[in-house]
């Protein structure tokens, strides 16, 4: 039993039989229809993306199977809740917020590459990598959704394996997103005016000890970066310091004598 691989790079439902995949697949002698169509199925999830598609065809009975690669979840979810990247915070910073809808529509899509065996578990990882870029879902961190994903809340959404989105609720993710960046810009403010405060007052100190500082005021390690004092900079004040100090206590001495 022979059997023959034809890789090719295929737009999310748009196969078709021209060049890549007609002239690959014709010499095997396969229904070039049947396998355009599957592929197009396999792939109508991720419309406007690229996909990795792999087709095996048995060349002595015409068989074939199909196999979708997919890009990250993260990707995914990026590209569901409008974001170019997660968040630097995901503990405190939340970026965006996704509809449990996406959240079964990126698992459907992932449905190849997860680990769970049913929708509801694959569901709940999808979930889990939300977590971990802060980006709620249905507007509360993923963790509480996971929680409320065992506790059947979501069964039948689930199982009605519904993904897309009415104008409305889009148009409240938006708005969700929006909000949520003032808050971590607000956020980030608080911190550089907090930060920046605590390297003033300790102008002069070693840099570990600023630094041990702002971490204990539990500033963020990016803002940290920011405020932090040049090297250069700090070893000439402390220098200065230490000066300043060495005479004031020669001074004393000369006054003693």
């Amino acid at each position: 039993m022979a059997k023959q691989i034809i890789d090719s790079l295929i737009e999310g439902g748009k196969a078709t039989a021209a060049p890549p995949l007609g002239p690959a697949l014709g010499p095997l002698g396969v229904n070039i229809g049947q396998v355009v169509a599957a592929i197009n199925e396999k792939t109508a999830s991720f419309k406007g993306m690229q996909v990795p598609v792999k087709v095996t065809v048995d060349t002595d009975t015409k068989e074939f199977e199909i196999s979708i690669g997919t890009p990250p979840a993260s990707a995914l979810i990026k590209k569901e809740a409008g974001i170019e990247k997660g968040s630097g915070n995901p503990l405190t910073d939340k970026v965006a917020d996704i509809l449990i809808e996406q959240a079964i529509k990126i698992a459907k899509m992932k449905e190849d590459a997860t680990l769970g065996k049913s929708t509801k578990e694959k569901v709940k990882e999808i979930c889990g990598t939300c977590q971990s870029m802060g980006v709620l879902v249905e507007g509360k961190p993923a963790n509480e959704t996971i929680a409320e994903i065992n506790a059947g809340k979501f069964d039948q959404k689930i199982a009605s394996g519904k993904t897309e989105l009415s104008e409305e609720e889009k148009k409240k993710l938006a708005e969700e997103k929006k909000k949520l960046a003032e808050e971590i810009e607000a956020r980030r403010h608080e911190f550089e005016e907090r930060a920046k405060q605590i390297v003033a007052e300790m102008k002069g100190k070693e840099k570990a000890a600023i630094k041990k500082a702002l971490k204990e005021a539990e500033i963020p390690d990016v803002i940290i970066k920011e405020v932090m004092p040049a090297e250069e900079e700090a070893k000439t004040e402390g220098k200065a310091a230490e000066g300043k100090a060495e005479a004031k206590t020669e001074g004393k001495a000369a006054e003693k004598k």
